[in-house]
């Protein structure tokens, strides 16, 4: 870990001394080269994952709950949407699935200076507690959507994916790309063979934006697993294939009914402000994150 440490610092007053000769910026991408390198390592030396800084790709499922979870998942995309805006970030709709009561599912990219960093702890099974407005009885409904935040890997070098393990699929678009006279098939949904993993995209112009939207939320996908199945190994733990969707695997209770509590089960942060939290103010929550790990 010494020469490690070692090894960087020096790479690091390498690229220090180098910014410091007159010739530097002659070759304008070289320097952005050698910059870009040095906040990586300055980054990883402080304890920051490579892809902290840049963008990410929410996607939010609904799970068991009917039309609840339907209209969970709506509530959810719409809490994230007005936190992204209060950070002066940005909301693109990739994909979505919607419903009479809310979505089935909705995938969107936030755009913005250390997005994915600040929001990948939301990773996770959302519950919700309150009275059914779905319910002629009036009863209390449990329900639940699953959060997934995964970085965007804009460069194919990065994660470099086999074309034999894909299985690309191409359909009409109900977006809109899918809004001109011919209705061609531009929507494109490609599968990860070896992990499963799968993503649809319908929202760009043209098939072939939609196939390189969909690789480059694909890598995000399955960097984040294989992550997530690395921290689990030096963890001890076993590697469940899929995360259900339901009871017992919350990470955050919304509960409206027959109290008001936002609580996270994993650093015991809680309000009782559940308006503020879903209109977006889930500050108190994104802060605790660090804690959990």
């Amino acid at each position: 870990m010494a020469t490690d440490t070692n090894t960087t610092d020096m790479r690091i007053a390498e690229i220090e001394a180098a910014m410091q000769q007159p010739d530097f910026w002659n070759n304008s991408e070289k320097a952005q080269a050698l910059i870009r390198e040095m906040q990586e390592l300055k980054d990883a030396a402080a304890g920051v994952g490579k892809y902290d800084r840049g963008n990410a790709i929410i996607s939010i499922l609904s799970g068991a709950g009917g039309d609840d979870a339907e209209d969970f998942t709506r509530m959810l995309f719409e809490m994230y949407r007005k936190y992204v805006e209060a950070q002066n970030w940005s909301a693109t709709i990739l994909e979505e699935n919607t419903t009479s009561a809310g979505y089935r599912n909705v995938s969107f990219e936030v755009t913005g200076k250390h997005a994915y960093g600040t929001l990948k702890h939301e990773s996770g099974v959302h519950r919700l507690v309150r009275i059914s407005p779905f319910n002629a009885q009036g009863k209390r409904q449990t329900s639940f959507s699953l959060v997934e935040v995964v970085p965007v890997l804009p460069d194919v070098h990065e994660l470099p994916l086999d074309e034999s393990e894909l299985d690309v699929q191409f359909a009409r678009s109900s977006g809109p790309g899918g809004q001109n006279v011919n209705k061609r098939e531009t929507a494109v949904r490609i599968t990860h063979t070896p992990t499963g993993i799968s993503v649809h995209v319908e929202h760009e112009r043209s098939q072939a934006q939609n196939k390189e939207k969909a690789l480059e939320i694909l890598r995000g996908k399955v960097y984040k697993k294989r992550e997530d199945d690395r921290e689990k190994e030096a963890r001890g733990l076993s590697i469940s294939k899929e995360m259900k969707i339901e009871w017992g695997s919350q990470i955050r209770s919304y509960v409206l009914h027959p109290y008001k509590k936002v609580k996270d089960h994993r650093s015991d942060t809680e309000t009782s402000d559940t308006d503020a939290v879903l209109d977006g103010d889930i500050g108190l929550f994104i802060n605790a994150a660090p804690a959990q790990h």
